[in-house]
């Protein structure tokens, strides 16, 4: 499979990877033959990127960190959840806990894959995806702090309900930062009053917005001030908001988001949760197609833990002297003298 930009899909070209909308219903199936209507529907949504199928690269396969059943079944508990608070009914947090212990499970038993951040985002289910991507860079970078598995389910649950503070809110109000009503503090009341969450938890969804050098929201805390968690969500928030883009800012490549955050680290973000977020996100991901320093034009096939911008990239060349292709594949952590110049999406 390769990983595209929407625009520069073209009819015919096959579907790699379904497309859901927020409650889980397939929007687009695998395997459909794009047609110029499926195309613009997708830009309609707000679909970005997608998956698409090509034969040289039938092989390639998307490892990931969380099964699909699980982040539908995360982002359906998350939908009964804000669609509780809207209408100020009580939610079953038993089963909310629930599935986040298979959450945890899954990244506990895939903690040594890279995060790759493809799954396709629409309108509907952007801020289901955002929350959830959130949470499961949150809790590899508590992974490699060494946390306990009490400590990863409080940060877990604060992570995923982060912005819960934003739900039923017209976006002035909550977004005011002199406000009471602004989502870090509604959040923070919210999750609080919820006796089966702990307090910890609570605090993810106040500091979140903090800054290590004080410039932050709502109560410019410092340093050791701001709680741990809410530091490492903060990193795992920003990159996330970077990669998916908002009304006002284009989606970045998540290598670009990477030296943003890189640039962030001691004083917006907290520089220890920059460096131990680098080492669990895939800066380049699987499918996407790139340019190496040697001109070469290719694919990235192939992800390292630990050297995440160093992937393996499949060269793909047409013989002009015969009727045939030649294939090979560059990995980067053998070839410390070629690099990926830019990503051609």
């Amino acid at each position: 499979m390769r990983y595209v930009d929407v625009n520069s899909l073209e009819p015919g070209q096959i579907l790699g990877r379904s497309i859901f909308s927020n409650n889980g219903t397939v929007l687009l199936a695998e395997d459909v033959q794009l047609t110029v209507y499926m195309i613009n529907t997708l830009k309609r949504v707000g679909v970005t990127m997608v998956y698409i199928k090509d034969p040289l690269y039938d092989d390639v396969e998307l490892e990931q960190v969380v099964s699909d059943e699980t982040k539908r079944a995360v982002i359906n508990k998350m939908i009964e959840t804000f669609e509780a608070i809207k209408s100020g009914k009580e939610f079953h947090t038993k089963s909310l806990s629930t599935t986040i212990d298979r959450l945890l499970e899954e990244l506990f038993l895939n903690k040594e894959i890279l995060v790759q951040l493809t799954d396709i985002r629409t309108h509907d289910n952007q801020q289901f995806i955002h929350a959830l991507n959130v949470c499961v860079m949150a809790v590899l970078i508590g992974m490699n702090l060494g946390y306990q598995p009490q400590q990863l389910k409080e940060l877990a649950m604060g992570a995923l309900l982060h912005d819960v503070g934003k739900v039923g809110l017209p976006i002035d109000v909550r977004e005011d930062p002199e406000s009471r009503e602004h989502h870090t503090w509604r959040g923070f009341e919210f999750i609080k009053n919820k006796h089966e969450f702990s307090l910890m938890s609570a605090h993810i969804a106040l500091q979140h917005h903090e800054h290590v050098d004080g410039t932050g929201i709502p109560r410019q805390l410092t340093g050791d001030q701001i709680h741990p968690y809410a530091k490492i969500v903060s990193v795992a928030n920003v990159f996330d908001n970077l990669t998916a883009g908002d009304s006002s800012n284009k989606p970045v490549m998540p290598h670009e988001a990477c030296e943003r955050l890189m640039a962030m680290a001691g004083n917006v973000l907290d520089y220890e949760c920059v460096v131990e977020f680098l080492k669990v996100v895939s800066v380049y991901p699987t499918g996407i197609t790139v340019q190496l320093s040697t001109k070469e034009i290719g694919v990235i096939v192939g992800q390292h833990r630990g050297l995440p911008s160093r992937p393996i990239v499949r060269v793909i060349e047409a013989d002009k002297t015969a009727d045939h292709i030649e294939v090979k594949e560059i990995d980067l952590a053998k070839h410390p003298t070629i690099f990926i110049e830019r990503v051609l999406t």
